[in-house]
């Protein structure tokens, strides 16, 4: 029996939705020997909905991330005072949930990006594997408040990650330097990947089958601001949402936007990748789990800034080398000012280069190498 143990972060949703691309490839290699044990702040839903095999949700908080108001907009202190009250209490956290562990003697722990559970893999004895295009630490040193105020919460972050048995780091990555990293492969992307033909799609969710259809996907924090009234690209597109997107005031009565539920997608057949692939073009901030689902089916991205968040300047300059990406200002996107950016968006060529979505079959492989177990059928 393998058992893994995936402390996966609860900002948004890119780390869960990447996580559960892996522990299915992890299933498919397994097989039936496989135990899945998930310490996460992650929607259950989520899970329940992606994951196809049978796995343990231990609910709770293992990272404080950023604390955000909506999609585009972080509260830095708050950011700040989390992340102090969480690592201030870090080597009693450590203890608890090695104790938590101890019994289901896990055969490998997995880490995106959480470095609570490399500091639990390294008291229990187990090999760790942090998953990421980024570090915390690398993030929180942006930020003047964390160097000036918390030295301390980024020392704990680094000297957690310093006892990883290997880091898979991503494309559209930083560099990891002095991030306390020492062994580190790469990866290739890590994406949801559709499966069901744009008509196929489009038809199951009850969508128009010839207009053109902008997919607004602004994650867990969605973006409720946005008032879709009077947008100036209308005449040609309709909007797509999800009851995360915005809120449910912006959308009534307005013949041009269909609004899907979480129930509406978990009811069908299809599923968020489907409907992205389904759509011309997609509305969001850059992120990587929707940039890595836009790449996948390539499909072009409209995006917004998203406050001080220093992944945004690594993604930005690297999009054009894999995706049709068009910047559009706050102020525009808020004012409903779209049609402009839209239109060249679409004017844009074919991006110069091809990222395969083979990352998660990939860290699968490592994974249950790591495990010291065979893949099912082997004898």
């Amino acid at each position: 029996m393998t058992t893994a143990v995936f402390f996966i972060s609860g900002h948004g949703f890119g780390h869960a939705s990447r996580e559960v691309e892996v522990i299915n490839a992890l299933g498919r290699l397994a097989g039936p020997e496989l135990r899945v044990i998930i310490r996460s702040a992650v929607s259950a839903t989520l899970l329940d909905r992606t994951l196809r095999v049978p796995y343990e949700l231990r609910p709770g908080i293992c990272d404080t991330g950023i604390v955000q108001h909506n999609s585009v907009t972080h509260d830095d202190a708050a950011t700040l005072a989390a992340a102090r009250e969480f690592y201030g209490a870090f080597d009693d956290r450590v203890r608890a949930e090695a104790a938590a562990l101890a019994a289901d003697r896990p055969s490998v722990i997995v880490c995106d990006i959480s470095p609570l559970g490399l500091a639990v893999a390294a008291r229990l004895g187990v090999p760790s594997i942090l998953i990421a295009n980024f570090t915390w630490d690398w993030i929180y040193e942006a930020h003047a408040a964390f160097r000036e105020q918390a030295p301390e919460v980024l020392a704990t972050i680094r000297h957690a990650q310093a006892s990883a048995t290997l880091a898979l780091k991503l494309p559209l990555s930083p560099s990891f330097e002095g991030t306390g990293l020492r062994h580190i492969e790469a990866l290739p992307l890590i994406a949801r990947r559709p499966s069901r033909s744009r008509s196929e799609t489009r038809a199951l969710l009850g969508l128009p089958a010839e207009r053109r259809l902008a997919l607004l996907s602004f994650g867990g924090y969605g973006l409720s601001e946005l008032n879709l009234a009077g947008v100036d690209c209308a005449p040609e597109w309709d909007l797509v949402v999800t009851d995360r997107s915005v809120a449910d005031s912006a959308v009534a009565r307005l013949p041009y936007v269909h609004s899907l539920s979480e129930a509406d997608l978990a009811g069908s057949a299809a599923r968020y990748e489907d409907l992205i692939a389904a759509a011309d073009a997609v509305i969001t901030k850059p992120g990587f789990g929707i940039l890595g689902e836009c790449i996948a089916a390539r499909m072009p991205m409209l995006y917004t800034s998203r406050g001080n968040f220093r992944e945004y300047d690594v993604l930005v300059a690297e999009m054009p080398r894999f995706m049709r990406s068009q910047f559009i200002s706050q102020d525009d996107l808020f004012a409903g000012r779209w049609k402009r950016s839209l239109d060249q968006l679409l004017a844009q060529p074919e991006p110069p280069e091809a990222l395969p979505p083979t990352g998660a079959e990939a860290a699968a492989g490592i994974i249950f190498a790591r495990s010291g177990r065979r893949p099912a059928g082997n004898s």
